[in-house]
């Protein structure tokens, strides 16, 4: 069996895990190449303790697309009857402190917006960045400081980590599964 899978696993049947905990897992993972992410991946929260964690489900998050290097929609989001959009981060305020406004707040205000934030331009690059002492493929976002990068837990699944200029936000985990019809 795959032991950092079995670990993965482990992981999200926690609450809570902590930010040490989920770094250490995280540099034990391999890099990953640039052409390993092309295609479709569906998304979902790694239960590292952060100021969003609980957000991207509620806002109908799906995951991310990797076309080619340069066409990348980092937000991929579903509707309830599965149809999937882009969605474009630039109307994301990153810079305000949108971690201090209640869920119950803030999710139904991203839904009644999220349809006037929609976009087919791509949003986002890949490109290798070193991260923690290791080069790995990144995803760079075109209007935020903000990289996602990434480590293979197998085949099919990565382990990203958002990582901004402001280390309050950053350390933002989330686990990517390959679509296996993308």
């Amino acid at each position: 069996m795959n032991a950092p899978r079995e670990k993965l696993d482990s992981f999200l049947l926690q609450k809570n895990i902590s930010p040490v905990e989920a770094f250490h897992f995280f540099d034990s993972l391999e890099s990953v190449e640039i052409p390993f992410l092309k295609g479709l991946w569906q998304g979902k929260e790694f239960p590292a303790a952060h100021p969003f964690g609980g957000l991207l489900p509620k806002v109908n998050w799906y995951g991310k697309e990797f076309i080619t290097p340069q066409i990348v929609h980092p937000l991929v989001m579903e509707k309830k009857n599965k149809e999937r959009y882009f969605l474009n981060p630039v109307f994301i305020p990153f810079h305000l402190p949108i971690e201090k406004i209640p869920h119950f707040l803030l999710v139904p205000v991203f839904k009644f917006v999220s349809p006037l934030m929609k976009t087919n331009a791509p949003k986002a690059r890949l490109g290798t960045l070193e991260y923690r002492g290791k080069l790995s493929a990144a995803m760079i976002y075109d209007h935020h400081g903000i990289n996602d990068i990434f480590r293979k837990v197998d085949e099919n699944t990565v382990l990203g980590v958002m990582e901004t200029r402001n280390p309050k936000k950053s350390g933002y985990f989330f686990v990517l599964e390959r679509n296996p019809f993308s």
